[in-house]
């Protein structure tokens, strides 16, 4: 597996080699900004406006703005001075149960890859298994492209992963939310209905079942401008009207129940066709 950063963990007088690798890279489609008339991508220039020139990469500074329009400039030996030092050490500081971390915390998740040496490994395996039966996480810190980071290493089958956490101060509060809610009461007939409706909805977690559709019309769509095929045009979605609570919940309780109704509708009338030979659908062809 490729890493990204070589280091340890480090608790006690343990220390464990182990290679940080992604865990996640989004699969999007990206566009470049074109010019219309001939086709070429837009190139960004940096532009200072009260000159009204463009400006060298020599000629740039960074700058903390303390008021609307004021800045207070900061050179490199600035930030220098506040430097952190290169560590390779992922320092736990606490070992805490793992029900206990919200996930709004969780920023960012990469594998902890064990070292290449089967003696390595040991130490590896053995923190993986005492924190898989202890349901245990670690909370440490440790210092990536010059930034501290906080983080949390936890079990997931059978390797252990790093999710970099933001910080308390990253996290923004929801104490207008939490009061606007304690403010309105709901009736036992509604939580009745509601909770049939979650009850109906009720399935196993299965990350495969769930399809990013955007994605997959969007790449059908872009394949066929390649191809030359006209682009259909949606209709245009009509407003939803507003209706009773209570009836949006006896409806969405019913949709659901009928839902689950046609799965097995379709594998009773499949049983019943026999292992008699199959009749293929003829493809369509397009216009």
């Amino acid at each position: 597996m490729r890493t990204i950063w070589n280091g340890s963990i480090s608790f006690g007088l343990v220390n464990i080699p182990i290679g940080l690798a992604l865990a996640t890279q989004r699969s999007d489609i990206s566009f470049r900004t074109l010019h219309r008339e001939c086709g070429t991508p837009i190139k960004q220039k940096r532009w200072c406006p009260f000159h009204e020139r463009e400006v060298e990469p020599e000629e740039l500074v960074k700058g903390w703005e303390v008021a609307k329009g004021e800045f207070v400039l900061v050179e490199e030996s600035d930030l220098e001075s506040v430097a952190l030092q290169r560590s390779q050490s992922i320092e736990i500081l606490r070992f805490v149960e793992l029900a206990e971390v919200d996930p709004v915390y969780f920023d960012r998740t990469y594998y902890l890859a064990p070292a290449a040496a089967d003696a390595q490994r040991r130490p590896y395996v053995l923190l993986l298994r005492a924190m898989q039966e202890s349901g245990m996480a670690a909370v440490g810190k440790f210092v990536l492209w010059g930034k501290e980071n906080l983080c949390l290493i936890r079990a997931q089958g059978d390797s252990l992963l790093l999710e970099l956490l933001f910080f308390a101060e990253d996290v923004r509060a929801k104490n207008e939310i939490e009061e606007a809610v304690s403010t309105v009461d709901v009736k036992k007939a509604e939580l009745q209905l509601a909770q049939q409706v979650i009850d109906s909805l009720v399935g196993e977690w299965k990350i495969e079942d769930f399809e990013n559709e955007y994605r997959r019309d969007l790449r059908a769509m872009l394949e066929a401008k390649v191809a030359g095929e006209e682009i259909a045009r949606p209709e245009p979605v009509a407003e939803t009207p507003v209706i009773d609570l209570m009836e949006a919940l006896r409806g969405s309780v019913a949709d659901a129940q009928e839902a689950k109704q046609k799965p097995a509708a379709k594998k009773t009338k499949a049983s019943s066709s026999g292992t008699g030979s199959r009749r293929k659908t003829p493809a369509r062809k397009s216009a």
